[in-house]
Order: C-alpha cells, then structure tokens, then sequence
C-alpha cells in the first residue's frame, strides 16, 4: 500500500475529510491504540469517528486507489451517526467488526446481507466483511455458503476475487469427514482461476498473489504433487514479472515474501538468496530482509548463514512479531542438530510474549509456543 497506493497524489482530494495516521502496532508505545482497535490482520484500516472514537469501518486486506475512492467517498461516518432501519444495523455490524467482535458482526453482517441489494454499493463490501468475519470465527460451512451464494453477484468486480480466494481459505477448513468438502474446493478453485485469468478486475498483485498462495494450498491438500508444482512455478513467473516492473527499491521489495514463498513451495529457497541480498542492503535497519534469508537459509540446510541472518534480524526487531524470529531460530539450532539451544530460544521466547503489554500479547501465541518447547522436554 505504501509503495504502490498510497503514492497515488489524487488521493490528495479526500485529505480535508480525514486525518490521515499510519499506527506501527509493533512497537510498545502503540499498544494502547492496537488494545482499543484490535488488528487480526495486516494491513487493517479503520476509519474512526472523532466525536465518539469508535470504529465506523474496518477494512481488512489491501485496497486499490478506486477502492480507497469508495471507502473515503462512503457516508458511513453520517449514516453511523443517524443511522435508522438498514443503516442502524449496517452502523451496529460495523461496529462489533470494528471491536473484532467476530461472532457478534457475522450476525449482524448477515442480518444486513439480506436486506442489501447485490447491486448496491455496500454489497461486496458487506460481503468482504462477513466473509472475515466467518472466517476468523471459525464459522468455515457458513463462510463458504455466503461466498457460494454471493459470487454471481460480484462477478466482474473486485469483490469476486476476494470471495473466491476466501471461500477457497474456508473450503479447505472444513473437516475431511464434510461430504461437500471437495465439491466446494473445486469450484473455489475455478472462482480463483477465474479471477486471475481476468485481467480487467482492478486488484493489486500482491492480492493475486494471496489468491496463488490458496490455490498452492489447494493442490497441496489433493496430494497432488505436479498439480502443486505447477500453481508454484506460476505464482513465482507473476511475482518475478511484477517484481521486475517495479519503479522504486520500496516496490520491487513489496514481493520479496510472496517471491520467498513461491520458490519455498517450488523447493528452490535459493531463488530468494539474491533478492533478499539486495533488500538487505536497500533496506539496511529493516529487520524483514534477514529474517527472511534465516528462513531461506535454513530451508537450504545451511544452518552457519542461518543463525548470522537470525542473530542480525534479531538484533533489529521488536514487538509480537519478533516471536516469529524466535521460532525460525528454534527451528535452525534444531536443524542443526543442537535441541539445548533449541529449547533455550523457545523458553527466551515465552519470557518475551509474557512480557508484551496488553494489546500485544497473545494468549494463543504464548500457548503455540509452551507447545513447541514442551517436545524438547
């Protein structure tokens, strides 16, 4: 968004209706702001309502300039505050999403849902939001039935995308023993097939990406081995075309994780080597570029280069994501044959997630990994 959307000087236009404010919910300082609107996901928007300070929108996932147009051209912020009949329900769902009260806003997203024309201009944004909603509430037979009933009336548009690629993510949730599972997965599958082969939707690479990403996932839960390697060698070909089209050092590193994870998936994690080297030293204090060559490296069983990316990543980063680095680095000393050190990293790593501030720190992180330590137990 920073690199590719947020450049974009015609956004200038809706600068007098907002106050524009990026929130770095690593760091410490901020963790009042991520306690009070929580983040599940990144990049997450709100747009804050100034006289009571809660959210009148959440948006999840990136945004085009024409889908930044619509949000900030949107009269949530009026209809929140005036709300009656739809719009008081449309105004509570947005709500208890923006609370990510998960639950509580499938609820009333769907209450609203059946009250919204699929012409209407709420309709995909409803849709996106329930869908999220569903999702994050483990609610998978419920996410896949709307995306199911709400892909015909988003064909054509950029909503299409993303229902197939989450209704694709739900699909796959659902217990082996469902016995519509593989019906689902497949027709999830062309809705994202669909969607990339139509280059007319207005949607960024990096979300095309994240629609690759399913699709490897997909193949990866058939067993089908060539299948998988296919989706792969494609999803790395479009990031390394998009990648090269980049105008800017920021652009281009915009698909170093996407890059990373396709040739992971290829089995080629040195395919990563050279681009990481140059956003190391495009990006010298960035802790993303080392961490990612600890990853690569260690796929590539080279567990000496492995820890130096780690110790320098490490060394750099800060806040609930660092507890990533903690695992990648448990999982080198482990490669390497050392369990000790292993054991030593994951124990550092719980004194550093019990010590986050509230709003930082996850009960479900810390508990991910007391699991992982209590095996070198």
């Amino acid at each position: 968004m920073r690199a590719f959307v947020f450049t974009d000087k015609s956004l200038a236009r809706h600068a007098g209706r907002f106050v524009w404010l990026e929130i770095d919910t690593e760091k410490a300082s901020n963790a009042g702001f991520r306690r009070k609107f929580p983040v599940q996901a990144l990049p997450t928007f709100f747009v804050v309502d100034p006289v009571d300070e809660k959210v009148a929108v959440r948006w999840v996932g990136g945004m085009t300039v024409a889908q930044i147009d619509r949000l900030a051209s949107s009269d949530a912020l009026e209809s929140k505050r005036h709300a009656r009949g739809p719009d008081a329900e449309l105004a509570r769902a947005d709500s208890l999403y923006g609370e990510a009260d998960n639950p509580g806003a499938a609820r009333a997203y769907e209450a609203v849902l059946g009250q919204t024309s699929p012409h209407g201009p709420r309709y995909a944004r409803i849709v996106d939001a329930l869908l999220f909603a569903l999702s994050q509430a483990d609610s998978s037979r419920r996410c896949v039935e709307i995306a199911h009933e709400a892909l015909p009336n988003l064909r054509g548009s950029p909503g299409m995308a993303s229902a197939a690629a989450s209704g694709l993510d739900c699909a796959l949730n659902l217990p082996a023993t469902d016995p519509d599972r593989a019906r689902w997965i497949a027709e999830f599958e062309a809705a994202c097939r669909a969607a990339l082969a139509d280059t007319t939707l207005d949607i960024a690479a990096d979300d095309r990406s994240g629609i690759y990403g399913s699709l490897v996932t997909a193949r990866t839960d058939a067993r089908d081995d060539p299948g998988h390697h296919a989706v792969a060698a494609e999803w790395a070909s479009f990031l390394e075309r998009e990648a090269a089209r980049a105008t800017t050092k920021e652009q281009r590193a915009v698909f170093d994780p996407h890059r990373l994870s396709a040739y992971l998936e290829l089995g080629e994690p040195e395919r990563a080597i050279p681009m990481l080297e140059q956003s190391r030293r495009d990006f010298p204090e960035d802790y993303n570029p080392p961490a990612r060559l600890a990853i690569a490296y260690r796929a590539m069983k080279q567990w000496a280069k492995a820890l130096e990316a780690s110790n320098e990543a490490m060394a750099k980063a800060y806040g609930p994501r660092k507890l990533r680095l903690y695992d990648t680095r448990a999982d080198i000393y482990a490669g390497a044959g050392d369990s000790t050190a292993a054991r030593h990293t994951l124990e550092e790593a719980v004194r550093f997630a019990e010590a986050l501030p509230a709003g930082q720190r996850s009960e479900s992180s810390i508990a991910g990994i007391k699991n992982k330590l209590a095996h070198y137990r």
